[in-house]
């Protein structure tokens, strides 16, 4: 018997228009958003994380009513996040290893992070390409900070492991993390490299949580903080290799020039330098993640955008840095090594 879905098919290659099915799947994406932020703070994942569970013990566990849960377990169904058969409904692989409770590829904060700032800010999105994000992330108040510190760490937490075995830090003893955020890159080196030292520098309020980060890893004696703007005061000497994450794609050309002429400045020869980021293609265009990531930045900072590494290139010949190489890490995320000459 002929489908639906193969009936609408075969209706569409007879015309002589093409269908709307990519528009569509596009268009619809808010909806498999939110439908996937819902289930995760409602706790759906978490519900099936120790046993599947049939609809009404599902809404029981939940707290909904039994509508109310079929809708949101047959959404994720649909998603391919979780699997039901005979009624009773369980964790799909992925959903079992990144959304169902704690651990190290846990993105239920970065979930959390998109629904509750990204995503009210990109309804915005056309406003912040035309004149400018009406309020950038630096300015929102301590709680939604928290959140979306938690949430950028939940996310890049795969690169940050990766780092470790993506370059040789044999040669190294002293790790400078600029910008370093919660201090997650800085501690996943120091947990696989006992010999190296790090030092993560960050603003006040997000040095504290390294800080915090740190000791909690058992780290406090290996990985420092620095109270500082990496963008307008001096960059501390006494370091062999400096790390940039996810830092590059906040600022304008010339601001990351600027940066790294003065990471430059701070740099003996021979030293290294790591650029992770979502590095693209010379068109801006792959990986596809990181083209969409331009407009994630652009709803948050003004001066942001994503970079080709051929520009990340061009601006390490102009800064005095040899590029070295560009690798992958984990996902749409690469590092960009280059050496002080």
């Amino acid at each position: 018997m002929t489908t639906y879905a193969e009936q609408a098919r075969a209706t569409a290659q007879q015309t002589a228009y093409p269908g709307p099915e990519p528009i569509m799947r596009v268009a619809a994406g808010f909806l498999a958003a939110k439908h996937l932020f819902a289930a995760s703070e409602l706790g759906v994942f978490e519900a099936l994380a120790d046993s599947p569970a049939g609809l009404d013990a599902l809404a029981a566990r939940i707290g909904l009513t039994r509508r109310a849960a079929r809708i949101s377990a047959d959404a994720m169904v649909a998603l391919g996040l979780l699997e039901t058969s005979d009624g009773i409904y369980r964790n799909s692989p992925v959903a079992a290893a990144f959304l169902a409770g704690p651990g190290p590829g846990d993105l239920r904060p970065f979930l959390r992070f998109w629904d509750k700032i990204s995503y009210p800010a990109c309804t915005r999105l056309a406003e912040a390409l035309a004149s400018g994000p009406p309020q950038q992330i630096f300015e929102l108040g301590d709680d939604l900070q928290r959140v979306a510190s938690e949430g950028i760490e939940a996310v890049t937490a795969g690169p940050a492991n990766a780092l470790p075995g993506a370059f040789d830090f044999g040669p190294h003893r002293r790790l400078l993390d600029i910008g370093g955020g919660t201090g997650s890159w800085s501690i996943a080196v120091a947990r696989r490299h006992e010999h190296i030292e790090a030092a993560v520098l960050d603003v006040p309020a997000t040095a504290e949580r390294a800080r915090s980060q740190a000791a909690a890893a058992g780290l406090a004696n290996r990985v420092s903080v620095i109270a500082g703007d990496a963008m307008t005061g001096e960059i501390p000497a006494g370091y062999d290799v400096f790390l940039l994450a996810n830092l590059i794609h906040y600022f304008s050309p010339e601001q990351n020039q600027d940066l790294l002429r003065r990471v430059r400045r701070a740099a003996p020869p021979g030293s290294a330098l790591l650029l992770a980021d979502f590095w693209t293609n010379p068109a801006h265009t792959e990986p596809v993640h990181a083209a969409l990531m331009a407009g994630e930045y652009a709803i948050h900072v003004r001066t942001s955008d994503v970079y080709s590494a051929d520009e990340a290139r061009a601006w390490l010949h102009r800064t005095g840095w040899r590029f070295t190489g560009h690798r992958p890490l984990a996902g749409p995320q690469s590092l960009i090594v280059a050496e002080a000459d």
